[in-house]
């Protein structure tokens, strides 16, 4: 009887020590990279806490989401910086102000993981994509 409740007790000190990512980092992420990013750090922390379902739903919605944004914003003949971040603070706002707290709602529970890992991630990926747009839009001239 008493190997039962240790074992109770190391799987619940376990899932203590889970760290997620915060609200506020899902947003920051939605708005300064775009949705897809913060929607890939909610999906991680879904995952983590074992809502694998739910997790894939969201990555999908946050790349549909973020394709239309592009589409939007490149409707007019010169793309408007200020659209660009509306769609991604929107974005980023029902992230982490709906689906976060729908699906996280004990978040206070967990301790927050840092973002560092994810912030140094997200700047590889983004910063050959502005490069050649600079790089671009210096050959049109």
């Amino acid at each position: 009887m008493e190997d039962k409740i240790n074992t109770f007790d190391k799987d619940s000190n376990t899932e203590e020590k889970l760290k997620i990512y915060s609200r506020k980092a899902i947003w920051g992420f939605s708005i300064f990279f775009s949705p897809i990013f913060g929607g890939i750090l909610l999906m991680r922390n879904l995952a983590a806490l074992g809502k694998k379902k739910i997790a894939n739903l969201i990555l999908i919605l946050s790349v549909v989401y973020t394709v239309i944004t592009f589409i939007i914003v490149n409707i007019p003949e010169e793309s408007i910086s200020a659209l660009t971040m509306g769609f991604n603070f929107a974005g980023g706002y029902v992230l982490s102000e709906y689906f976060y707290k729908l699906h996280i709602p004990n978040a206070d529970e967990y301790p927050k993981k840092k973002i560092w890992k994810a912030l140094i991630i997200s700047i590889i990926i983004t910063l050959p994509i502005v490069l050649a747009l600079i790089y671009s839009m210096n050959m049109d001239d």
